[in-house]
C-alpha cells in the first residue's frame, strides 16, 4: 500500500458538492488506476464500523472517482464535528493499513463529541448567485434593482462585502464567512451572495437554504484544482446552490447550457428559465411545469409566466450593462437577474428603474468592461480571467475598434491546465496587437517563463506571427499598448491584479469613461 495516501481530510461546514449538510470528505490518491477506490471503499465500511460502535447513526456514504482512476474521495454528513472528523481520520488509518479496530475504538471512546452544526437562521430572504462566468455582474445587477426598489440589501461578491452599497470590507469574500457577516448584519431585508466554487469545495456554504437560487453557466475554468476535473464535476458544485433552494423558491438557471439545465431535476424549487434563444424547449418546459421564463425576443427582455400575459420589460440594446448589445453575456445576466428580482417579487416599473441605471463604470462594476477614450484611443479594462470571458472580451473590443486595431494585454492566473492556457493563445491570436500582461503574484505555483511560453505557443498555433513580449505588470501591458495605438484602436488588457492602479493611471493620463450616449454613436457611425 506503499502507492497510497491520504491526499485530503477536510470537514465541510455547510452545504456542500455531496450533501445539503454538512460532511466529511476523505480523498485518497494512488499511483495505479483502481487503488484509490479500493482505499476509499475500505474507508467507507470502516466509517460504518466505527459509528455503528460508537452508538452513532450509521451515515449514508457518496463516492466521486476521478477521471483518470488515481484519485477517489469519500464523504458522510456530520451531527457532531470532533467525532466525525476524528472518525475519518479513523477510518483513512485503517484502509491504509495503519491501525487496527482495537486500537482506532479505543481512542474515539476518549474523544468529545464537539459541537452541533452552526449555520446561520437566515432572518432575510436570500438571493445566491453562482457560475463560471457572470457571477459578479448578476450579483451586483440584483443587488443595485433591490436597493433603487427600496430594499436594504447585503451583498457580497470577490471584491468585499457590501452593506446598503457601502463596501465594509475588501477581499474575496464568495464563501462561507461573506454568508455569515451578512446573515449577521441587523436592519438588512435582503442578502445577495455571490457563491463560488473554492468557498463550497473548501468549507461548503454558509447558510442551509436560499431563497432565489441563479446558476448563470458552467464553462472551463479552475480544473485540474480541489479535485474538480470535469466540467461535469464542476456543475455539480455549482449546483449546490439550487439543491438547497427552498420548495416554495425560485431556481433561475441558464436554458441555454446543457449542464445548468440539469439541475433542474436535483432542485426541489420552482423552475424559473432565462434564455437568450427565446421560447425555445426547455423554456417551454418551464413555463409548462408552471414555472416561469425570462427570454429575449426580437431584442427585448420579456418575462413570461403560465397564466399571465407577457411582460416585454425593456430593449436589451438600451441597458448600459449590455453595452449597446454587443456583450451578449451581459444580456444574458440581465435576463437572469431580472428572472431573480421578478422571484422577489419586485414589481416590472421596479425592475426596469434597476436595470436602466446599472452603468458599466468603476464604481459600479469595476473590471467589467470598463471603456475609456482620449483622443480617439480607446482603453478596454475587463476582468475576463477563462476562455468564455475572453471571447466575450475580443467580441466587444473587435466591435468598437470596427476596421481599425485590436491591441491585447493578455494572460491569466497560473492553476489553469496547460490545455486551458493554451486555448487562451489561441483565442488571444484573434488580436492584431498582443503583449502578455504578467500576473506574478498569481503564479499559484507554475513558472513565469512556462507559462508565458505556453500563452505564445497557443497565440502561434492560431496564427499570430508577431512578437510577444512579456510585461512585469497590467499596467505596463496597457501602457505599451497604448503607446503605439492610432485612433479607433481599441487597446484591452484582461485584468486581475492592477484595477485601481489602471483606473488611476488612465484619468491621470487624461483618459475619460465612455458613457452609453457615446458608445451608441460608436456602435453606429
Amino acid at each position: 500500500m506503499s502507492d497510497l495516501e491520504l491526499r485530503e481530510l477536510r470537514v465541510l461546514d455547510g452545504p456542500n458538492r455531496f450533501f445539503t449538510r454538512p460532511a466529511v470528505k476523505l480523498e485518497f490518491a494512488g499511483t495505479e488506476p483502481g487503488t484509490a477506490a479500493e482505499a476509499a471503499a475500505r474507508a467507507s465500511l470502516a466509517v460504518r464500523r466505527l459509528q455503528v460502535a460508537l452508538g452513532l447513526p450509521e451515515p449514508r456514504i457518496v463516492t466521486r472517482h476521478s477521471v483518470d482512476g488515481l484519485r477517489t474521495a469519500i464523504a458522510f454528513p456530520w451531527r457532531r464535528r470532533t467525532i466525525s472528523q476524528s472518525v475519518g481520520a479513523a477510518a483513512a488509518r485503517l484502509a491504509l493499513g495503519r491501525s487496527t479496530d482495537r486500537r482506532e475504538l479505543s481512542g474515539l471512546r476518549a474523544v468529545a463529541l464537539g459541537p452541533l452544526p452552526n449555520l446561520p437562521k437566515p432572518r432575510i430572504p436570500i438571493v445566491a448567485v453562482t457560475g463560471t462566468n457572470g457571477k459578479s455582474t448578476t450579483t451586483r445587477l440584483i443587488a443595485h434593482v433591490c436597493t433603487t426598489a427600496g430594499r436594504m440589501v447585503g451583498m457580497t461578491n470577490s471584491d468585499g462585502i457590501y452593506i446598503r452599497g457601502e463596501l465594509v470590507e475588501a477581499g474575496d469574500w464568495t464563501g462561507y464567512g461573506g454568508a455569515g457577516r451578512i446573515l449577521a448584519e441587523p436592519g438588512l431585508d435582503l442578502a445577495v451572495l455571490e457563491t463560488a466554487r473554492g468557498g463550497i469545495l473548501l468549507r461548503g456554504i454558509g447558510y442551509a437554504a436560499n431563497d432565489v437560487g441563479v446558476v448563470t453557466n458552467v464553462s472551463a475554468d479552475h480544473l485540474g484544482l480541489q479535485g474538480i476535473d470535469t466540467l461535469d464535476e464542476l456543475a455539480e458544485v455549482k449546483g449546490t446552490v439550487v439543491r438547497i433552494t427552498r420548495r416554495t423558491g425560485w431556481a433561475v438557471l441558464n436554458a441555454d447550457d446543457p449542464r445548468v439545465w440539469a439541475m433542474r431535476s436535483a432542485t426541489r424549487a420552482n423552475l424559473y428559465a432565462f434564455s437568450m434563444e427565446g421560447r425555445t424547449a426547455p423554456a417551454e418546459e418551464a413555463l409548462d411545469s408552471g414555472g416561469r421564463a425570462a427570454l429575449l425576443e426580437d431584442g427585448w427582455i420579456v418575462l413570461r409566466a403560465a397564466g399571465r400575459r407577457p411582460r416585454h420589460m425593456v430593449e436589451a440594446a438600451t441597458l448600459p450593462v449590455t453595452f449597446a448589445g454587443l456583450s451578449r453575456y451581459n444580456i444574458a445576466n440581465a435576463l437572469a437577474a431580472a428572472a431573480a428580482c421578478d422571484a422577489l417579487g419586485l414589481t416590472t416599473r421596479q425592475i426596469n428603474r434597476g436595470l436602466r441605471t446599472f452603468a458599466l463604470d468603476a464604481s459600479t462594476n469595476p473590471g467589467r468592461l470598463n471603456l475609456y477614450e482620449k483622443g480617439g484611443i480607446f482603453a478596454l479594462i475587463d476582468f475576463a480571467h477563462n476562455e468564455a470571458g475572453m471571447v466575450g472580451l475580443m467580441d466587444v473590443a473587435r466591435s468598437v475598434a470596427g476596421r481599425h486595431r485590436v491591441r491585447l494585454g493578455f494572460g491569466t492566473a497560473g492553476d489553469r491546465t496547460d490545455e486551458i492556457l493554451h486555448r487562451l493563445g489561441i483565442i488571444a491570436a484573434s488580436a492584431d496587437d498582443l503583449v502578455i500582461a504578467e500576473k506574478r503574484h498569481y503564479l499559484r505555483g507554475r513558472e513565469l517563463a512556462e507559462m508565458n511560453e505556453l500563452l505564445r505557443a497557443g497565440a502561434r498555433e492560431g496564427g499570430y506571427s508577431g512578437e510577444i513580449d512579456a510585461h512585469g505588470t497590467e499596467l505596463e501591458a496597457l501602457q505599451a499598448l497604448l503607446g503605439r495605438a492610432e485612433r479607433g484602436d481599441v487597446c484591452a488588457v484582461m485584468a486581475h491584479v492592477q484595477r485601481a492602479e489602471l483606473f488611476a493611471w488612465l484619468e491621470g493620463a487624461g483618459y475619460r469613461p465612455v458613457g452609453p450616449d457615446r458608445l451608441q454613436a460608436l456602435i453606429g457611425s
